[in-house]
């Protein structure tokens, strides 16, 4: 397993993972250790925020993966990520207890308001904490395998598939509105209190969900490169440029499709779970679909097929995103995120990184072939000299 991980890492993959894990690092022990008002000390609201930003870039990751290395572009993944967040949400809440407004020590606040005789049965098991952890796994990668086996297996492929995931989160927003649904209506799930015991507006509980957000976006990011940089991403490749051709070849390309399809959404609703205790609310608008369609443009910013592109893509827009709509521009933030995507799509057709990466190749061809040159004449000088000597 570890060589596998050492062949994935070339030099600017183990740059992205040593810079997150020293931010992981870092950045709480600035905010737990250094005095308030100190020009090193991170705040608490920052920590928060930025622990927002490391979940959007496993989203973006997971996006990337499916969409940049295998063309499936899922218009979908909120809802993935949302139901990882609803499975951590509902754990948050079996955890309130007694502590709720009314004061009931099995049913959530919600349910008591809305009369439910008993906690239903899809509820059981979320008081621990490793079945809610199972479920933000197991929750999104069913969806994802029932969905990924019914859409490849007719071989919908292309805008169609893109509808279609669209489609399904809206369905989900649909049914996560309403109130007999039992998860908080359009309300949600909040006033959250504990996790694992921990007090979750503690600035050291706030540090440690960052750093563990900043651990999960290496670990997915290790993941994918470890899917991308072998046999199997190469198959994953050729489907993407000729999913014909490599079907004619005798590869199952709906099973490829379903496995890296599946691996995305759970690795999705992985990243909703870290967000959830974060930010202290998950409702059914993280359903909607322009929130998938936002992330899929934090993809194309970044640069698809880069992986690293696709997370600092969701950081950048991200940060746009919190600086733009805290001004007067704010009412106006929507119009600018088109605005983003038009002239990146139009000036850097490539994304940032693989556009910057399109420079660099050139430069890198032609410094080797300089090099190559200068030990060629060396070698010549050499031998020559050697001759002369003779």
């Amino acid at each position: 397993m570890a060589h596998v991980l050492t062949r994935s890492l070339d030099r600017s993959a183990t740059v992205f993972v040593f810079v997150v894990a020293a931010l992981g690092v870092l950045i709480p022990l600035s905010n737990l250790l250094l005095p308030a008002g100190s020009p090193l000390q991170v705040p608490t609201y920052l920590v928060a925020l930025f622990g927002k930003y490391a979940c959007y870039a496993i989203l973006a990751l997971a996006i990337d993966l499916i969409w940049g290395y295998c063309g499936i572009l899922s218009l979908g993944h909120g809802a993935f990520f949302a139901l990882g967040g609803y499975a951590m949400g509902m754990y948050l809440m079996r955890q309130i207890g007694s502590r709720g407004v009314y004061g009931n020590p099995i049913l959530p606040d919600f349910m008591v308001f809305l009369n439910y005789p008993k906690l239903p049965w899809y509820w059981n098991g979320f008081d621990m904490f490793w079945f809610a952890a199972l479920m933000v796994i197991l929750a999104p990668g069913l969806l994802a395998f029932c969905f990924g086996w019914l859409a490849f297996r007719s071989r919908v492929t292309g805008v169609y598939l893109s509808i279609i995931t669209q489609a399904m989160t809206y369905a989900l927003l649909l049914g996560f509105f309403r109130n007999d649904f039992g998860f908080g209506g359009n309300n949600g799930l909040t006033d959250f209190k504990d996790i694992l015991g921990f007090n979750v507006q503690a600035d050291g509980t706030r540090a440690a969900l960052f750093a563990l957000s900043c651990l999960g976006l290496i670990t997915g990011f290790l993941i994918c490169r470890a899917v991308v940089t072998s046999k199997l991403g190469k198959v994953l490749i050729a489907v993407r440029d000729a999913e014909s051709r490599t079907r004619f070849l005798g590869y199952r390309v709906e099973s490829y499709k379903l496995f890296v399809f599946t691996l995305s959404a759970c690795m999705a609703g992985v990243a909703g779970a870290l967000y959830v205790p974060q930010v202290g609310i998950i409702n059914p608008s993280e359903f909607a679909p322009g929130n998938s369609i936002e992330a899929v443009i934090w993809v194309a910013v970044g640069g698809r097929g880069t992986l690293i592109g696709a997370a600092l893509g969701a950081v950048l827009v991200n940060y746009a995103k919190t600086f733009f709509t805290s001004g007067s521009l704010a009412p106006y933030w929507l119009f600018m995120l088109g605005a983003m995507f038009i002239l990146v799509t139009l000036l850097l057709p490539k994304g940032i990184i693989g556009t910057l990466n399109a420079w660099w190749e050139p430069w890198k061809a032609q410094r080797l072939t300089v090099a190559a040159n200068v030990i060629s004449a060396a070698r010549e000088d050499g031998i020559s000299e050697s001759g002369m000597a003779e």
